[in-house]
């Protein structure tokens, strides 16, 4: 490995980087957006048993609100239980948006590595070719030179889509992710409004 980055040259380096941030925000996402960590299965059936059991207490708003992201938008609907249904929607809404943008957290920056990473890469390829035209003199070409330049070209535009390709893969398939979470949320939380103010069973 070693061998591939001194032959790569400095550009390299830049690469490196990217690809370790990349890797680490693939590694967090795939922990995080997790549908137990979201939406889990049963939330809404045991909010709905224990709101029918004990009603709204502070015991059970701190419960929903540790439990996951949809636990955190039902705690700040019921805490306006007796509100008019408009009122409780909005407190949902809100708390709908600051939870879309927990999930979406990093995305922007993964993006970001999954678009400037070929454009690292083809400054290496341009720092090789530099260094290629450099090894030509009067007394003709130098083939170590010539060489090095060449590595330090073909290695960096291999390695910028390297680390582009699964970028990309991974932030459309977050991106995607997300949003189906939201929509999931959004219909758990109007089926909980709806039950609450009698309009569903």
């Amino acid at each position: 490995m070693f061998t591939i980055v001194e032959a790569a040259g400095w550009p390299i380096w830049f690469l490196l980087v990217t690809s370790v941030v990349a890797l680490s925000l693939i590694a967090e996402r795939l922990l995080f957006l997790r549908s137990k960590n979201i939406v889990p299965a049963d939330l809404l059936d045991e909010t709905v048993k224990e709101l029918k059991q004990s009603g709204v207490n502070p015991q059970m708003l701190k419960k929903l609100h540790e439990n996951s992201l949809l636990g955190r938008v039902f705690a700040a609907g019921l805490k306006n239980i007796k509100s008019p249904p408009e009122i409780m929607k909005e407190s949902i809404e809100e708390a709908g948006r600051a939870s879309n943008h927990e999930m979406e957290r990093f995305l922007t920056t993964l993006g970001t590595i999954a678009s400037i990473s070929p454009l690292l890469g083809l400054f290496g390829t341009v720092v090789g070719m530099i260094e290629i035209f450099g090894a030509q003199n009067a007394g003709g070409s130098n083939p170590a030179e010539l060489a090095h330049g060449i590595s330090v070209a073909l290695y960096n535009t291999a390695f910028g889509l390297i680390v582009a390709v699964p970028s990309m893969i991974f932030y459309r398939h977050f991106r995607a992710k997300v949003d189906s979470l939201s929509f999931e949320m959004e219909q758990q939380a109007i089926k909980l409004v709806e039950i609450v103010h009698g309009e569903r069973k």
